[in-house]
């Protein structure tokens, strides 16, 4: 398949490209070179070959819903400048 000006000029605007004449042959030369690739894909004997499974059709691992880590209160609370109650300190920002 080979495409023609007016059918990239199409494609551009429908793209909501903008492609001036003098780099139209350039595009045209580009997308039928991808074109090529495609039809070489199309030769490609698929029979026996089983489809591949997409994200939608897997089921994901689950784990238990557990807390596996925790109770570092002094070793979280290190770095801050200030703490009160085991907390952060922050500026108060609403008024």
């Amino acid at each position: 398949m080979s495409l023609d000006l007016e059918t990239v000029k199409r494609i551009a605007f429908l793209s909501r490209l903008k492609v001036d004449d003098t780099r139209a042959e350039a595009v045209r030369d580009d997308l039928n070179n991808i074109l090529g690739f495609i039809d070489q894909l199309n030769e490609v004997d698929t029979e026996g070959v089983a489809p591949m499974v997409g994200v939608g059709a897997q089921e994901m691992p689950m784990r238990e819903d557990v807390v596996s880590d925790g109770g570092y209160v002094d070793r979280v609370l290190a770095n801050s400048p200030e703490t009160a109650a085991n907390m952060f300190v922050v500026p108060k920002v609403v008024e």
